[in-house]
């Protein structure tokens, strides 16, 4: 086992929640946008952005299972292994005056629902502050065991 194991499993977790915590306020932030892109000569509103996070082991778990059951270390941490569109239906909200209105005046919306990503904001909030006590829980033992030395 690496001594620096221990950061290296923190800094992937801090990386992913920081991102996770980006694409959240990117959604927060065009929540409104009714022009985000332009499909076949139509623009389309803002659709919602989630970030997937996955392993950072190829390893399949079982063999991870007996690794660890046998005293070797097989930590590896959090990536993020894509960025997804979520495919809800936009929000057909009746405005009328609105420039991008259809007939019948209503206006697709985003699919972004602000109380969900306050939710999501502060799970990874969260988790980004119980892996920065994780560090520095780690920190402090590393520091301790040098000091056994002296």
């Amino acid at each position: 086992m690496r001594i620096s194991s221990g950061f290296d499993v923190n800094a992937s977790a801090l990386t992913a929640q920081r991102l996770r915590m980006d694409i959240i306020s990117s959604n927060i932030a065009n929540a409104d946008s009714t022009r985000a892109q332009v499909v076949d000569g139509q623009a389309q509103p803002y659709r919602r952005k989630v970030a997937v996070l996955s392993e950072n082991s190829q390893t399949p778990f079982a063999q991870t299972l007996n690794s660890a059951m046998n005293g070797k270390s097989s930590a590896s941490g959090v990536k993020v292994t894509a960025i997804q569109e979520d495919h809800e239906p936009f929000k057909l909200v009746y405005n009328p005056t609105h420039p991008d209105a259809n007939t019948d005046g209503y206006v697709q919306m985003p699919n972004v629902d602000i109380a969900k990503e306050m939710v999501d904001m502060i799970s990874a909030t969260r988790s980004y502050e119980a892996n920065v006590t994780a560090l520095n829980a780690t920190k402090a033992m590393l520091t301790k065991a040098l000091q056994i030395g002296k």
